[in-house]
């Protein structure tokens, strides 16, 4: 199903829409884990990143696309890890 469903998503021309969004939930997804792991409070988050709750909050809402490289890097910087981007 995968290569089909790909096509699918291409021809209807979401795919691009789509694999936003799925990449955005699985940042979110792991950065919160990662949270939970290290017993980390949003509010503690905010602190370390040196911004507000609310930067937080869009941050693990994997439903907001306005993600940017430098609240990434705060934040993987805040939970001790180093964030890795590559284009294939």
């Amino acid at each position: 199903i995968g290569s089909d469903f790909t096509a699918f998503l291409k021809e209807d021309g979401i795919y691009e829409e789509v694999n936003v969004i799925a990449i955005k939930r699985v940042i979110a997804y792991q950065i919160e884990q990662e949270m939970k792991a290290q017993k980390i409070t949003k509010t503690k988050m905010a602190e370390l990143m040196k911004t507000s709750r609310a930067v937080v909050n869009r941050l693990l809402n994997p439903d907001n696309g306005s993600l940017t490289l430098s609240t990434l890097e705060s934040a993987t910087h805040a939970l001790g890890k180093r964030l890795s981007v590559s284009i294939h």
